[in-house]
């Protein structure tokens, strides 16, 4: 069976007070309707379709190929939206999947749920359902004596009688594809000028069919975005969400509640993270590490029983062993070779630390090339830059590099060499020797 989706992100969103896409406002790193794809995209192959408002190209580039768009001209409720995917799925799925881009806490799960209870109902349609105490705006399911499903009232058009219904109509629908784009022509038109979705279970009941609710479980599926409140909200929910699943996977947090975990993030076991820690973007960290308090880390790839102490970590890579911190900093192309030890207020940028290499503190080394044991020492520079060009520092293995020594780059210091604390070192080194000064002059070979 043939199953098409439908996700509608052409509303305006002016509760927002932004002139970003309402779908666009991020989630946890990644836009509200990246969320909603994920979601559809473990219930079909198919391409999902992404009905946007006129003007929304924004929306388009940020999703680019992971979706069709169509694009819904004039604005005239949820029934129009989908009237505009007719042309694209008429004919080619036997269910359509119909969801709302701006309720990024929906599940697969949920989703699959739904599509299943539809390939077995008889009937042209099925919708997921919440019993809740604060309705949140959301349409009233009105059911007969003999409890069927009989209409969707909207909270605006409910009577008092009505709005003390607590099952709620939360949105997701499952539509038999033949039947669903000859009812949309159907729809009456409203009293404010729209075509409601929400009339299509009327429409379905009055055929004759049977209208299938599944009930929702977990309530914080349930929540729209609308404002930047609602965004606080969802963003706390899908939070725990993701914190209580790598808890369960074996990860353990000193406190959940101010760790930040991104989706895209993946963590080994036995790993402990600690308070204030936001892992983000592309990361990877191995099992058996340490990490934080007070820690950022983005697209950075962390290997086994590492340890970072409130340091901030972008685009870097990290062997076995390592240990980072108190306030180290490594920007993008920083890669720290097995048991490296970086000190505090150390910064490494586009640059190889070998295996052993130690890094005191009060330390910059940028475009460098470190091979195994050397020894920096606190307040070293690599000078690599010279207001026009980067230019590279190399350092052989078991050199010495003393406290405050400046290495203008471009410069080559061999194996086994050492610099007095204090030097300027602007040309190269010999292996096994000692250089000294300002500026620097080799004073003696080492044995």
């Amino acid at each position: 069976m043939k199953i098409a989706t439908v996700l509608l992100a052409a509303g305006e969103g002016t509760r927002m007070k932004s002139n970003t896409n309402k779908v666009l406002h991020p989630l946890l790193g990644k836009p509200l309707v990246w969320h909603s794809l994920q979601a559809v995209k473990a219930v079909t192959p198919e391409l999902p379709v992404v009905v946007i408002g006129n003007g929304a190209e924004s929306v388009r580039e940020v999703v680019g190929d992971a979706a069709q768009f169509v694009v819904q001209v004039e604005r005239l409720g949820t029934g129009h939206a989908v009237m505009q995917a007719e042309a694209v799925l008429r004919g080619k799925a036997d269910l359509v999947l119909v969801a709302y881009a701006d309720m990024p806490l929906l599940t697969a799960e949920t989703l699959q749920k739904l599509v299943a209870a539809q390939h077995a109902n008889s009937g042209p349609v099925t919708m997921t359902t919440i019993i809740a105490e604060d309705p949140r705006g959301f349409g009233r399911v009105v059911r007969g004596g003999d409890g069927s499903v009989q209409a969707i009232v909207e909270e605006a058009a409910a009577t008092p009688e009505q709005l003390e219904i607590r099952e709620l109509n939360v949105s997701p629908y499952c539509f038999d594809g033949e039947w669903l784009w000859d009812a949309l022509h159907r729809i009456p038109l409203s009293a404010k000028g729209e075509y409601y979705l929400t009339d299509l279970i009327g429409l379905a009941v009055a055929d004759g069919g049977k209208v299938q609710a599944v009930a929702m479980e977990d309530p914080q599926e349930a929540i729209g975005i609308n404002t930047r409140v609602h965004l606080a909200e969802a963003e706390a929910a899908l939070r725990e969400r993701l914190n209580r699943r790598w808890m369960l996977a074996g990860v353990s947090m000193v406190d959940p509640q101010s760790t930040y975990i991104e989706p895209g993030v993946t963590i080994g076991q036995d790993t402990v993270i600690w308070p204030n820690t936001y892992l983000q973007g592309d990361t990877y960290i191995g099992p058996d590490c340490t990490i934080g308090p007070n820690t950022i880390i983005r697209d950075t790839r962390i290997g086994a029983r590492c340890e970072v102490f409130s340091s901030v970590l972008e685009s870097a890579q990290l062997e076995d062993e390592v240990d980072i911190g108190p306030f180290g900093h490594l920007r993008k192309g920083a890669h720290l070779a097995q048991g490296v030890h970086m000190g505090n207020f150390g910064e490494v940028k586009n640059s190889y630390l070998g295996p052993g290499v130690k890094i005191g503190h009060f330390s910059y080394l940028g475009d460098a090339t470190i091979d195994e044991n050397v020894n920096i020492g606190a307040g070293t520079i690599t000078c690599n830059y010279d207001g026009e060009k980067k230019h590279p520092t190399k350092i052989g293995a078991n050199a010495f590099i003393g406290s405050d020594t400046m290495l203008v780059a471009p410069l080559n210091i061999g194996a086994g060499a050492k610099t007095g604390a204090g030097s300027v070192v602007t040309k190269d080194v010999p292996p096994k020797t000692v250089a000294v000064g300002v500026p620097a002059r080799v004073v003696r070979k080492l044995e």
